[in-house]
């Protein structure tokens, strides 16, 4: 005797599979798309650091030349 449901379950289970494979999709482009992201994201903390790295020499500098003035 066939299971009356074989063919509901049959297309229920195409649909999750296609849906998987599309969310698999998205997935992947959304990886892609973060992974440019975080490649920009590094370059400007190398500047952050750059900066910060200036900044640090400059008041070294300031106070070792006893030139530093307090803020207005």
């Amino acid at each position: 005797m066939e299971n009356p449901y074989e063919k509901v379950q049959t297309n229920i289970l195409s649909r999750i599979i296609a849906n998987v494979e599309r969310l698999n999709q998205s997935v992947t482009t959304m990886n892609q798309e973060l992974s440019g992201i975080n490649g920009k994201n590094k370059n400007i903390e190398i500047i952050g650091q750059i900066c910060e790295n200036y900044n640090n020499s400059i008041q070294f500098n300031l106070e070792a030349t006893g030139n530093k003035r307090p803020p207005f």
